[in-house]
């Protein structure tokens, strides 16, 4: 689920240097759902080309009132373009557009767009440390933050003059978190806290053998950052795997045996809104480990094992407000089992994964599965990639949770 789905930006761009990083903006607006339509100053061309912005934003890109269409010239209606957007984002802002904004100037399409706008607008500025740090441009950003605009702070370091200090705009992936951070208030679990179990366990026989299972943590990955693309702060507890995680709104954690991953969700389980147990915690643990590796002519016969703890019944039965989900993986009697471990571990929900279906399961990139709640309903989904699944499961829960 990308983070600004659905969200139309109308990037401005100003006649400065730093204008030859907006395709690289646009391109990854675009990777996150955002709609972004371009509008350019006559001078920002000297520095990028319209054409490379039209291939990468799929629009035409305007730089004037009058578009020439042959013998039929086309007005440019900024007021409509204005009223499209669901931000206006202005990367780079020069001094020269800052001026203009903060004036009422209107002498290019650009500036007449945003003086029609009616929805929010950012403001990325871009220039010479001095010309930053001139009275009249700080006077100028004081007043468009009184206008209500989103002003975003310069970077620091070598500059087109040469010298170094402030005035860089933003690097591209700095603007579309900005972004992001803009919208982020509308997104549903805004203000939760989702703990999410991942991976499998693994129990030592001795220094380099275990007990562990084909879980490859996959899905308990997708669900930790759908959860964030929702607007959660997420705590992965995650077993051995070689998957990554970027989000910074995931905070991972590592473990390698089901006591470790006890440990882990004593510690943060009461803090959470919302539980999804997705590990595949092994059931059992050899009751001895060997200190030094068992050689094979020593005719191992059989290994004494006891059960491990039972990290979803302890979940379950410290229950306070948290939303709690468990998974059920089944072969047989698949419902039946389900229910009755959704009862018995006292869950909010489980979702039930099937093995009978070809290309589900755990290693592969698809899982086909049923959500259950507590009170008995249950939808059923199509088998399909584990990142839609688990969109399928928050939607599930968000619905239930609210």
């Amino acid at each position: 689920m990308a983070l600004l789905s659905g969200k139309k930006i109308l990037l401005g761009i100003s006649g400065g240097i730093a204008a030859y990083k907006t395709p690289i903006l646009v391109r990854g607006l675009m990777r996150q759902g955002a709609t972004v339509r371009v509008l350019m100053t006559p001078s920002a061309s000297d520095f990028v080309t319209p054409l490379t912005l039209a291939t990468v934003s799929k629009h035409e890109v305007l730089s004037s009132f009058i578009t020439e269409d042959a013998d039929n010239p086309r007005w440019n209606d900024h007021v409509a373009m204005g009223e499209w957007a669901d931000l206006m984002l202005i990367a780079p802002a020069t001094s020269n557009t800052l001026s203009a904004m903060a004036h009422a100037k209107c002498n290019n399409l650009l500036l007449a767009t945003y003086l029609s706008a009616r929805c929010p607008v950012m403001i990325a500025p871009a220039m010479d440390l001095d010309m930053y740090a001139h009275p009249a441009n700080t006077k100028n950003i004081e007043q468009l933050i009184q206008y209500g605009h989103e002003v975003l702070p310069v970077g620091e370091g070598f500059l087109a003059s040469g010298l170094q200090g402030k005035g860089r705009m933003l690097e591209p992936e700095e603007i579309i978190e900005k972004t992001i951070s803009f919208f982020k208030p509308s997104l549903p679990l805004k203000g939760k806290t989702v703990l999410v179990t991942a991976g499998p366990t693994y129990e030592a026989i001795d220094p380099v053998r275990f007990i562990g299972n084909h879980a490859s943590g996959k899905m308990g990955f997708a669900l930790a950052s759908c959860g964030a693309e929702l607007g959660a702060e997420v705590i992965l507890i995650t077993g051995p795997t070689a998957l990554k995680i970027d989000n910074p709104a995931v905070s991972r954690i590592s473990i390698t045996t089901a006591d470790q991953m006890f440990d882990a969700v004593k510690k943060h389980y009461p803090t959470a809104d919302i539980g999804i147990a997705a590990a595949a915690v092994a059931d059992f643990k050899p009751v001895r480990v060997a200190t030094q590796k068992i050689k094979k002519r020593n005719a191992l016969s059989s290994i004494a094992l006891e059960p491990t703890v039972d990290i979803l019944s302890y979940m379950g039965d410290h229950k306070s407000s948290q939303f709690l989900v468990g998974f059920a993986l089944e072969t047989e009697n698949e419902m039946e089992h389900a229910q009755s471990k959704l009862k018995a571990k006292n869950l909010d929900a489980i979702v039930l994964n099937s093995l009978n279906d070809r290309d589900a399961g755990f290693a592969g990139d698809k899982n086909k599965i049923t959500f259950i709640h507590a009170d008995g309903r249950a939808k059923a989904f199509d088998l399909k990639m584990k990142s839609a699944v688990a969109a399928d499961i928050f939607n599930q829960i968000i619905q239930a949770y609210a």
